[in-house]
């Protein structure tokens, strides 16, 4: 699987997870240099609280476009060390 926004690559990994409709790829596949803290988060009654990740490419800014659960509760550790993207980054099967 590859996460691509703005004609860039985000992540590629063979070991994402599929939760519900998002694939969630492992931190270590990420290629950093895109994503910046969000001080956004979310909680999800399954998962646990969601922090967000920005995604600037090429100074374009797609704000909270990437998320993850760095204490997922017990039901959730299926996502833990992983990041998911929002819609309107494509996540293609390789």
């Amino acid at each position: 699987m590859k996460a691509v926004w703005n004609g860039k690559l985000l992540a590629m990994s063979e070991k994402t997870v599929r939760v519900e409709r998002d694939y969630y790829f492992p931190k270590s596949s990420l290629h950093m240099e895109y994503f910046r803290p969000s001080v956004s988060r979310k909680p999800d009654a399954w998962l646990g609280l969601a922090h967000f990740y920005d995604i600037v490419v090429d100074g374009e800014l797609n704000a909270d476009a990437a998320w993850y659960f760095p204490k997922p509760k017990p039901q959730g550790k299926v996502v833990e060390g992983k990041i998911a993207f929002a819609k309107n980054v494509q996540v293609i099967k390789e």
